[in-house]
C-alpha cells in the first residue's frame, strides 16, 4: 500500500550528497583551494583591504568567486541564486557560506559584479596554465570561430526609441519634482500620448500616414526635453550629489535622443538608408552592436571571437568593437595566441569567414604548420597543408568549436548577457568561459582511485 507521508527526516543525517553535479563541485572546490591567489586578483576589485571597519562584515572574496561560478553554472538570477543558497546543501558548501550568514540577492550583485574583465582574464590564466602543467590542452592545437552574444534589450525601432526618451526624461522629472517641489519642476506627463503614437505607427499603413504619425511622436519628445531644460537651472541649483548625478543623466540621455531623432528624422523624412555604425538601438544599452553573421538573424550585441583547443577549453575570448568582418581577425586571434603560449600552434582550424590568402600566408609566416580553412574561398589545399588527411582531420576538428560555443549559451548563459554597460558586458563573459573552463578542467582531470 503507498504512503500517505514521508518519515520526517533525521537531523543527524550524513551532510554529503551523492550525485555527479555535485562531485563536480567538489573537484572544482578542492581545485579552488589548490589556487589561494585567485582569491588576491578578486580582492583588488572588492577593495577588500579598505573597508571602514563598521558595519556587517562583507562576502569574503572566496564566496564571491564561487557564486559567481554557480550563477553561471545554475544561470540563476540573483534572487534564483539566493534561493538556491538557502535551498541547497551542495550549492552552500561550494560557496562557503554558513547557515546564519546567507547572502541576498543585492549583496550578490554589487559582489559579483565588482569583479572587472581584465580580473577574470588574469584568473582564467592560471586555469589554463595548470591545464597546459597537466597535459590537458597545450595549446598546440587551436580552432577559432565567432558568434553574437545579445544585450539585454528589445528588438529597436525608431518609435520605440523615441517612447522610451519620453519615458525617462518624464522619469526624470518626476523625480526632480519629489526632491525640489512643483513649484521648482513644471511639466505634462505625455507617456501615454507617446505611447499611443508609438502603437499606432506600427499598426499605419502608407508611409505618409506613417510619417505624420511620427511628427507627432517627435513634438512629445521635443516638449518633454523641453521641460528637462527648464528645470536644470533649479536642479543645478541644489548643489547636491543628487542633482550632479540628474544633471549627468539628463546629459547622456539628451546626447542619445539628439542621435535617436536625427536618425528618425533621416530615415522617415527624407527616405535614407542610415549606416549601422550611426545607429542607436538601446537607450539604456548605447553600447550595443549591430551583428549580421552571414545574412542570417541581425543580433544586437557584441561580436565574440572565441578560440578553443583539443580539450574543449576556451583558449581565449574577445569582445569585439562594432562588427568586423572574421577575415580582419584572423592574425589578431593568432598574434594573442602566440603571445599566450610562447609559440605558435602547430595546427589552426578557422571558420571560412577568415579565410583569405593574406591570412594564410601571415598564418604560415607566424609558424603554423597546418591552417585549414573550413570553405576554401580559392585556396588550394595543398597550400593550407601538404597533408589531405590532415586537412580532413581538421576540418572535422573545426566543427567541435560550434558545440563548444552552444554549450557556452545554452549552459553557461553567453547566449544574452543580463549586465547592464560595455565593462560589465565583457566581465559577463569572461567570467561565464572561467565558469566553462572550470567545470571542464575538473572533469578531464584523472580522478584518484
Amino acid at each position: 500500500m503507498r504512503e500517505k507521508r514521508n518519515a520526517q527526516t533525521s537531523l543527524f543525517d550524513p551532510q554529503s550528497v551523492d550525485h555527479p553535479v555535485a562531485d563536480d563541485l567538489e573537484r572544482a572546490s578542492a581545485w579552488l583551494d589548490a589556487h589561494p591567489e585567485l582569491l588576491d586578483e578578486v580582492a583588488d576589485d572588492l577593495g577588500a583591504s579598505s573597508g571602514s571597519g563598521r558595519g556587517r562584515r562583507g562576502l569574503s572574496c572566496e564566496t564571491v568567486l564561487r557564486c559567481a561560478v554557480l550563477k553561471h553554472l545554475r544561470q540563476e538570477s540573483y534572487r534564483g541564486l539566493e534561493f538556491a543558497l538557502r535551498d541547497s546543501l551542495s550549492a552552500r558548501r561550494f560557496a562557503r557560506v554558513e547557515g546564519s550568514r546567507l547572502p541576498g540577492k543585492s549583496a550578490l550583485a554589487a559582489s559579483v559584479g565588482s569583479i572587472r574583465a581584465e580580473t577574470w582574464e588574469r584568473i582564467d590564466r592560471v586555469l589554463l596554465e595548470a591545464a597546459r602543467d597537466a597535459n590537458v590542452d597545450t595549446g598546440d592545437q587551436v580552432r577559432i570561430d565567432s558568434t553574437a552574444v545579445e544585450t539585454h534589450i528589445l528588438e529597436p525601432s525608431d518609435s520605440r526609441l523615441l517612447f522610451d526618451g519620453v519615458r525617462v526624461l518624464t522619469r526624470l522629472l518626476v523625480a526632480a519634482r519629489k526632491e525640489l517641489g512643483a513649484e521648482a519642476v513644471r511639466f505634462h506627463d505625455h507617456r501615454r500620448a507617446a505611447k499611443r503614437r508609438a502603437l499606432e505607427i506600427q499598426a499605419a499603413r502608407g508611409a505618409e500616414k506613417r510619417a505624420r504619425i511620427y511628427r507627432a511622436l517627435l513634438r512629445l519628445l521635443e516638449r518633454t526635453a523641453g521641460y528637462v531644460e527648464a528645470a536644470l537651472p533649479a536642479v543645478t541649483a541644489a548643489g547636491t550629489p543628487w542633482a550632479r548625478s540628474w544633471a549627468e543623466t539628463a546629459a547622456e540621455y539628451g546626447e542619445l535622443l539628439v542621435r535617436v531623432v536625427d536618425r528618425t528624422k533621416r530615415r522617415v523624412f527624407e527616405g535614407e538608408a542610415v549606416p549601422a555604425p550611426e545607429k542607436v538601438v538601446s537607450l539604456f544599452e548605447p553600447h550595443t552592436d549591430i551583428i549580421v553573421k552571414g545574412g542570417r538573424k541581425t543580433h544586437y550585441g557584441h561580436k565574440v571571437n572565441f578560440a578553443t583547443g583539443r580539450s574543449g577549453l576556451v583558449l581565449d575570448a574577445v569582445v569585439e568593437d562594432g562588427n568586423p568582418a572574421d577575415s580582419a581577425r584572423c592574425l589578431p586571434m593568432l598574434r594573442r595566441h602566440v603571445e599566450r603560449h610562447g609559440a605558435a600552434p602547430s595546427r589552426a582550424a578557422f571558420d571560412g569567414g577568415y579565410a583569405s590568402k593574406a591570412n594564410l600566408a601571415a598564418a604560415k609566416d607566424l609558424g603554423v604548420e597546418h591552417v585549414v580553412f573550413n570553405k576554401k574561398r580559392g585556396l588550394r589545399v595543398a597550400d593550407m597543408t601538404p597533408s589531405s588527411w590532415i586537412y580532413a582531420r581538421l576540418k572535422r576538428f573545426r566543427a567541435g568549436i560550434e558545440a563548444g560555443i552552444s554549450h557556452l549559451k545554452r549552459c553557461f548563459g553567453l547566449g544574452r548577457c543580463r549586465w547592464r554597460g560595455l565593462p560589465r558586458f565583457k566581465a559577463y563573459v569572461r567570467s561565464a568561459v572561467f565558469a566553462h573552463n572550470l567545470m571542464r578542467f575538473v572533469r578531464l582531470l584523472p580522478q584518484p582511485t
